[in-house]
């Protein structure tokens, strides 16, 4: 009898357990992009900084949502954060093009109406994430691009900086390394004859890209994605994050998505609407989903990472790089932060 209940016990305590498992909700999710981002070469105060503005950047959400603001709200309050922090590739960080200009990207999208903003290519606002929004909010387009929308976001009110703003050291390095390796590896593709293809020959591996998913407590998703593009990128060149269905999607049926990685091959497998897809004709979680859209990324060569959150709080950080900084908050605020694979 005794050894009955100790039975019974045992099995109650893991039913237990298995319901508490199934019921940790998250409601944000956040990535800084992915590439081959090693231990090896990361000093432990790097490594620190990295950590401490992935909290920061999850806190900041997160009190927006327990305040009661929108999924929207909270995206935007996080992607400032990164925006602002020289490391990541997006906002204060941005990479160089090939003539030396910062242009920034950046997209939102309301998982509640399916209503969506974007910019490409703005070199005067301080916070694209929010030149987007503005774009989805006081206008009639879902996407505007260079000069123009940096008159937009100028007439919307928006803080705008001087260009120089977004210089930093590490940055212009990067550019003058691969202008460096173009130059190689044109010398050698001509040696061997092969066929140039116009633009930049090298990609950038370190992506740093940044990108939010959130859920808020009327149940409504929204995701941003915010980034300073490729490093040595030429002729106006534009990656999948502004692009509304390639590196950014939500809708409340299904989940929000935010990517970061080799933009070229998120456009081409139309990488965030497929995820969205998947879930709502074939009945696929959010993590299967998303590996069987990533897994065809990785086949065709491209590389990089996404962030994922559903409905129901399920999320995924699935990348095949070396790692991806990204972490997430629960909804009783436990925070989760990693950057390695």
């Amino acid at each position: 009898m005794k050894s009955l209940k100790i039975f019974a016990t045992l099995i109650f305590s893991l039913l237990v357990l298995n319901i508490s498992a199934q019921q940790k909700k998250y409601v944000m999710v956040i990535h800084g992009g992915a590439g081959t981002i090693l231990k090896k070469n990361m000093t432990p105060e790097k490594e620190a900084a990295y950590i401490a503005v992935l909290t920061q950047a999850l806190k900041t959400g997160y009190a927006q949502i327990q305040a009661g603001k929108s999924s929207l709200d909270a995206v935007e309050a996080t992607i400032h954060v990164m925006e602002n922090d020289p490391h990541f590739n997006a906002g204060k960080g941005a990479v160089f093009t090939h003539d030396g200009r910062n242009e920034l990207d950046a997209a939102i999208m309301d998982g509640k109406t399916l209503m969506a903003g974007a910019v490409a290519g703005v070199t005067t606002v301080k916070n694209p994430i929010s030149a987007a929004r503005a774009v989805m909010e006081k206008s009639e387009h879902v996407m505007m691009v260079g000069s123009g929308a940096d008159q937009f976001a100028k007439d919307a009110g928006l803080e705008i900086v001087d260009p120089k703003y977004f210089w930093t050291k590490e940055r212009w390095d990067g550019l003058q390394q691969a202008i460096k390796e173009d130059s190689t590896k044109a010398v050698l593709d001509h040696g061997s004859k092969k066929t140039e293809l116009l633009g930049s020959k090298n990609h950038d591996y370190k992506f740093g890209t940044v990108g939010c998913v959130a859920l808020d407590k009327a149940g409504n998703l929204a995701a941003g994605t915010s980034t300073g593009g490729m490093t040595n990128k030429k002729y106006g060149r534009v990656g999948d994050a502004p692009i509304i269905g390639a590196g950014t999607y939500c809708n409340n049926e299904t989940a929000g998505v935010s990517c970061t990685g080799w933009g070229e091959y998120y456009i081409r497998n139309v990488v965030a609407k497929t995820i969205s897809d998947l879930m709502e004709y074939k009945g696929l979680s959010v993590a299967e989903a998303s590996k069987i859209v990533l897994d065809k990324v990785g086949k065709m060569g491209g590389d990089g990472g996404l962030i994922a959150l559903d409905k129901k709080g399920n999320i995924t950080m699935p990348f095949n790089t070396e790692g991806m900084y990204r972490g997430a908050i629960t909804a009783d605020g436990k925070i989760e932060v990693n950057i390695y694979k």
